[in-house]
């Protein structure tokens, strides 16, 4: 897990900043100024994004990814499908894995999806905390 990208407290979020002075938003999260050009450097505070979004595009993984992305090279690859979300208050677009039972075939542009928890990696009694898109509805 990133420190401060997502809270688990509560229902699952994703946790941005926003700037005092001109309302951006950012993710991942901006601690140190406001990277809007335009702006008078306002003060950033702790954003919590919004649940759900439209399917801005996606796409399947086919392929080991490179470092550091972390897979066991001794087991088969499995493809994923990866969802870049319109968070349409926020004005932005967040990509990431679909939760691990939808495919692209589940998924069409301009379709509803939520963030929910996830897992990355386990390995030796630690797990590594993600987040996932899923379409509304879903339920494992």
């Amino acid at each position: 897990m990133v420190a401060g990208w997502f809270t688990g407290e509560g229902s699952f979020r994703l946790l941005g900043t926003r700037c005092s002075v001109c309302s951006s938003v950012f993710f991942p999260r901006e601690d140190t100024h406001c990277r809007n050009p335009d702006c008078a450097r306002g003060k950033l505070a702790e954003y919590p994004l919004s649940r759900c979004g439209r399917v801005w595009s996606y796409t399947d993984a086919r392929y080991r990814p490179p470092s550091p992305y972390v897979t066991d090279p001794e087991l088969p690859w499995v493809p994923y499908a990866l969802i870049a979300v319109e968070l349409e208050s926020e004005r932005m677009v967040v990509l990431d894995q679909a939760a691990p039972e939808v495919t692209v075939a589940d998924l069409a542009v301009g379709m509803e999806v939520e963030v929910v928890p996830g897992v990355l990696h386990e390995d030796d009694g630690t797990t590594w905390t993600t987040w996932h898109w899923r379409p509304t509805g879903v339920r494992t």
